[in-house]
């Protein structure tokens, strides 16, 4: 370990190994959704009625492969053992990637089933609200990037699961508002989508300036790590700072420009559906008035 921290480390020392527990949990999401969608689904969804579509099934499957790419070997090895960039970049998959992915590849009928005991009910509607879940996504991402946090997690297997499960759980609430996937929790209009997509790109402001213009590393353990690339600790903080700002704004930003253009789309349909029923009456009011 001396002589890597003196002559830094290469390429060469992050060896693949494998994570068990990373397939065993990753393997279960993907058999336990297609068990579901294969014999639960079809016993709930009324006759003629598509149990999951091949979107669905799309979305869904490619936001497990992003959750498993970010706990696998190796970002996994890079992010807890080397660099902090790679942690954090780590964290913007488990944060602003998959879980859209995931909440949007969910058929609403199994939203139903595991919301069905009324106090999970109340609770997701609650914690579902704009206000609420922006505020506590930002919290727990503020808590589990503490310095003393950090430093705790990367020395404790158990903590750095626990600490991951809390930012996963806190980003599907944060998209819940955004993926409105069931009418009964509460939903925005898209103009307050954008608005609310927009507040989440400026919070994070705060902990990544500290990260990008602190000028000593803030992360000991990360500090005390092999340089590997020859990036120091302070410049691997930097950047982790920028990913979480500038990366995390241009994900943001872009499904703002996605959620803007169907807007405008739905809007012009709809101006244009009304322009065409105004002249269809006025050609009947026309022709009337010629038959008289």
């Amino acid at each position: 370990m001396d002589q890597l921290l003196a002559s830094g480390a290469s390429t060469g020392d992050v060896i693949w190994h494998s994570h068990p527990d990373v397939w065993l949990l990753m393997g279960g999401l993907i058999l336990g959704y297609i068990w579901l969608m294969a014999r639960v689904g079809p016993k709930v969804v009324p006759a003629g009625e598509t149990v999951v579509t091949t979107r669905q099934k799309v979305l869904f499957f490619t936001g497990v492969a992003i959750m498993w790419f970010g706990a696998d070997w190796p970002m996994h090895d890079l992010s807890e053992n080397y660099l902090f960039s790679f942690h954090m970049f780590q964290h913007m998959l488990f944060t602003l990637v998959a879980p859209g992915l995931l909440l949007a590849g969910i058929p609403r009928w199994l939203f139903r089933i595991i919301l069905k005991p009324p106090v999970l009910l109340k609770a997701a509607r609650i914690l579902t609200r704009p206000l609420v879940a922006l505020i506590l996504f930002n919290v727990l991402v503020a808590v589990t990037h503490w310095p003393t946090m950090v430093n705790a997690s990367v020395g404790s297997e158990p903590l750095h699961f626990f600490l991951h499960l809390i930012l996963v759980t806190s980003a599907l609430i944060m998209w819940f508002p955004v993926i409105a996937p069931l009418p009964e929790l509460p939903r925005l209009s898209d103009p307050g989508k954008m608005l609310y997509l927009f507040g989440q790109s400026i919070l994070p402001t705060v902990p990544a300036s500290f990260l990008t213009f602190a000028d000593s590393p803030i992360y000991s353990s990360y500090a005390s790590f092999p340089r590997l690339w020859g990036i120091s600790a302070v410049s691997d903080q930097m950047t982790a700072g920028l990913i979480m700002k500038i990366g995390g704004g241009l994900l943001l930003w872009s499904v703002i420009a996605v959620i803007f253009f169907k807007w405008y789309a739905k809007e012009e349909a709809s101006e244009s559906e009304t322009l065409s029923w105004d002249d269809f009456e006025r050609g009947l009011e026309a022709w009337d008035l010629r038959r008289t």
